[in-house]
């Protein structure tokens, strides 16, 4: 996969300076790029079924990314060969009451992933130096220190084996446009469609330089940030599931071989 859309320890981060296209990253049109991407799914569906035989290995997948950018249809696509028994995705919603009364990162890790386990965060942790932020929900003295707090969460699961994977769904503020305007056209898509929508697209600069630090101040080694050029749909599922590929083939996965089955004999 391209090195230039995983994002360096200290590396500044502008998001005018990535291509929300991305046609460059996929092997062909559409139609040629849909149907390699079924053989990544295939493949991500063996692995994960490795993840959960051998029950030594953790994996977490982080989505973020502005309204509409397609967090949903990611996991639908790439997961799609996945077995609910070792996946599960965590959306997080508005705290409650009982999650306000602990740390902002107290709902999150009860929800990280056990040993040979995959969880898919859409949305997570970064709603904290997020919607927090452009919001203004709690005073900068607050929100700017969980950067450094957030790496070290993310640094404690890494030790202790989780492999973490971060990914920016980046879309251009055109396709945004369309897609909401999608959802009121189709009658099928109106319950996707709340009115805040368009009130969070005024506020656009303001997430696009939140998410600009929250990128900047969290992509480290053990959990690297990546930047998905997200306007076409089968080219972010096919680089999205590309780097999800070789981060899983690294953990040179293998069955367990239980003791003693040479001996038995199925009568």
């Amino acid at each position: 996969m391209s090195a230039s859309l995983r994002i360096k320890p200290s590396r500044r981060v502008r998001l005018d300076d990535f291509d929300t296209d991305g046609r460059e990253h996929a092997p062909g049109d559409k139609e040629k790029t849909l149907e390699a991407l079924q053989k990544r799914v295939d493949r991500i569906g063996e692995l994960q079924e490795l993840l959960f035989a051998g029950h030594e290995q953790r994996v977490l997948i982080v989505l973020q990314g502005m309204d509409t950018s397609g967090k949903d249809g990611t996991v639908r696509r790439v997961f799609g060969g996945t077995s609910p028994q070792g996946v599960r995705v965590v959306s997080f919603k508005k705290p409650t009451e009982l999650e306000l009364d602990h740390d902002y990162l107290w709902r999150v890790h009860a929800q990280t992933p056990g040993h040979g386990e995959l969880v898919v965060f859409n949305r997570s942790h970064y709603e904290d130096v997020l919607v927090v932020r452009v919001h203004s929900l709690v005073p900068k003295k607050v929100w700017s220190k969980r950067y450094d707090q957030i790496k070290a969460f993310e640094s404690t699961l890494a030790a202790e084996g989780t492999t973490i994977l971060k990914f920016f769904l980046h879309i251009s503020m055109d396709e945004q446009r369309e897609r909401l305007q999608a959802r009121l056209d189709d009658p099928t898509k109106h319950w996707k469609f709340q009115h805040g929508d368009l009130e969070q697209r005024k506020l656009w600069a303001d997430y696009a330089r939140a998410y600009e630090d929250a990128i900047t101040r969290t992509s480290t080694r053990e959990a690297p940030w990546h930047i998905i050029p997200a306007d076409r749909k089968w080219v972010r599922d096919w680089i999205v599931s590309g780097f999800i590929i070789e981060a899983l083939e690294k953990l040179k996965m293998r069955y367990p071989v239980p003791e003693g089955l040479d001996d038995i004999t199925v009568v």
